[in-house]
């Protein structure tokens, strides 16, 4: 079985703008082709010059796109970058009193120059991921994940392939870009000031010298894929406010007999008019808010007919 080593170097001096991340991991690490360079995106960002002065609650609204979730302070939201994760991003810990930092503006491209500056100086391929900490749904405490990467797999497909007793998997996909991030933090520790890890043992992820690959982006699922676009309480207040700009998160928009379905658990007897295409809704009922929200909700439109009780609903993109 082949062995996987993290080594998380110390004696990493506090980086600055301008620092080359290059110069300061190669002295304190021996690399070899196959390895996977981890760096944290809060140096990435220190070199790259995105600490800022200002209200860190007002730079988390400058790189937000949306709002998904609020309890109390705690502000989850969907940032320029498409992560989904509390407050952007934007990080106040080990740093002046007053500034702030941002993720980089481009961790994949970070990803990608720290690639090709260690093949410059050393000769060696390897695959680099820049990460961040995130909270997950369902689950207590905070893990590393993928922000940016290069040169390397970020997410192995087994669909198709036949487990030992002959089943298809069909879902089964590790984000092994996340799972490296991971295993590198429990090296570097938080309060460690050790920003670099050197994972070996992956060699299979690494992509040749030519290739950067697809980037962590390719982790990021698009707006409306997800099916947790909004928290719990901010979908019911979307859907009832049903601005159009707010339709992507819920998603593209059911079939017609699933519309009928869950008109029905409103009590609303409602049956597809076939003869459309694409096929359109009628519905007769004097709830007329409760189907405009659950049509919206659902990727649907509502149109009133002849009085206040008949109702045609037809999908949103149509």
């Amino acid at each position: 079985m082949p062995a996987l080593s993290v080594t998380a170097p110390d004696g990493v001096p506090e980086v600055h703008t301008g620092d080359d991340l290059a110069d300061l991991l190669l002295p304190h690490v021996e690399l070899a082709d196959g390895d996977v360079v981890v760096v944290t995106s809060k140096v990435v960002s220190k070199a790259e010059g995105r600490v800022v002065t200002g209200d860190r609650e007002d730079w988390i609204t400058a790189e937000s796109t949306r709002l998904v979730a609020r309890r109390g302070p705690t502000r989850i939201v969907r940032n320029r970058l498409g992560l989904t994760m509390a407050a952007a991003g934007v990080d106040a810990s080990n740093v002046a009193v007053g500034t702030v930092v941002l993720l980089p503006e481009d961790p994949d491209g970070s990803a990608a120059r720290l690639r090709a500056a260690i093949a410059a100086r050393t000769g060696h391929n390897v695959g680099v991921i820049v990460t961040d900490t995130a909270g997950r749904a369902w689950r207590e405490g905070q893990t590393d994940i993928a922000v940016g990467a290069a040169g390397l797999v970020v997410l192995e497909s087994f669909e198709g392939r036949v487990d030992a007793h002959g089943n298809e998997l069909a879902v089964t996909a590790p984000a092994v870009a996340d799972e490296i991030a991971s295993v590198a933090e429990l090296a570097q520790g938080k309060l460690g000031g050790r920003p670099f890890a050197v994972v070996r043992g992956r060699s299979d992820l690494v992509l040749p010298p030519d290739d950067d690959g697809p980037g962590a982006g390719a982790l990021v699922r698009a707006e409306g894929a997800d099916l947790f676009g909004y928290g719990a309480r901010e979908a019911v207040v979307r859907a009832l406010v049903g601005d159009p700009a707010d339709a992507a998160p819920f998603g593209a928009p059911v079939s017609a007999e699933e519309l009928v379905g869950l008109l029905a658990v409103l009590g609303v007897t409602a049956e597809v008019s076939a003869a459309e295409d694409p096929p359109e809704v009628r519905c007769r009922t004097d709830r007329t808010v409760a189907v405009e929200v659950l049509a919206f909700a659902h990727g649907w439109s509502v149109e009133r007919l002849a009085g206040d009780t008949d109702h045609r609903l037809h999908p949103a993109s149509t």
